[in-house]
């Protein structure tokens, strides 16, 4: 595949060697960032001559992954951007008319499974509170993780509609209300990703954690998505449907 990068962080850096490790070319960088040092020819928006791909792959924010969707860029796109999601979502859904467009906050197929596990768990706890902590590195920006924001739609779509989501707890003094689902955001040093929701009942909890080891994971996900969206129709996919 010929790939085009938008944004040069550590996550599409992964990308770009995993991808070339396996005979795929990195033909540039999208990035306004001007100190960038890659081997590959860099544009600073999406005004520039940029080269003919086979897919767009987008670890950025969502600033740059608007002017993505926006654009007039016709390749396949995969998309892993996280925060500002309700906005990203339309604006992909509107994109997906014209080009295959996929969307995972966590590109890691075990998180997917992690999240399904998810939906059917909680309707069977019902009587259990929900708990929910996300760790990270201390250099990732935005809190909670789109990967927690994910799994708490699981949650709320599937049994839990009344929810209500509890960010700081020490805020107010008094007893935990049945339908909140307490949210903890953990960063430091160099925690790759860990997603853990805890299901508490009267005497015995049940914890369902996935944990990240490598960001290779997600990259080495970006590019399975990428080659199986070569051959799909225009539309907007996740997990849930890229194998139908």
């Amino acid at each position: 595949m010929d790939i085009l990068l938008v944004g040069f962080g550590a996550m599409n850096k992964r990308v770009a060697a995993i991808a070339e490790e396996n005979g795929h070319k990195i033909s540039g960088v999208i990035t306004p960032e001007k100190t960038i040092d890659a081997p590959y020819p860099i544009f600073s928006n999406f005004d520039n001559a940029l080269p003919a791909v086979d897919v767009v792959i987008d670890f950025s924010h969502p600033t740059l992954t608007t002017q993505l969707l926006n654009s007039t860029i016709s390749a396949p796109l995969v998309i892993a951007t996280t925060g500002d999601k309700d906005t990203l979502v339309n604006l992909m859904q509107k994109k997906a008319k014209t080009q295959p467009v996929f969307f995972s906050a966590n590109m890691s197929y075990g998180v997917h499974i992690l999240t399904e596990i998810i939906k059917y768990a909680t309707p069977l706890l019902q009587d259990f509170d929900i708990e929910m902590i996300e760790k990270h590195h201390n250099q990732k920006v935005d809190a909670p993780s789109g990967t927690l924001v994910k799994l708490y739609d699981a949650i709320v779509q599937n049994s839990r509609q009344d929810a209500q989501p509890v960010y700081d707890r020490h805020e107010k003094s008094e007893k935990r209300d049945s339908r909140e689902i307490g949210i903890s955001s953990i960063r430091g040093g160099t925690i790759v990703g860990e997603h853990e929701v805890l299901y508490t009942g009267h005497d015995e909890v049940i914890s369902i954690k996935h944990t990240a080891q490598s960001k290779d994971i997600f990259a080495s996900g970006a590019l399975t998505v990428a080659a199986q969206l070569l051959n799909k129709p225009n539309g907007y996919y996740t997990y849930n449907n890229l194998g139908e």
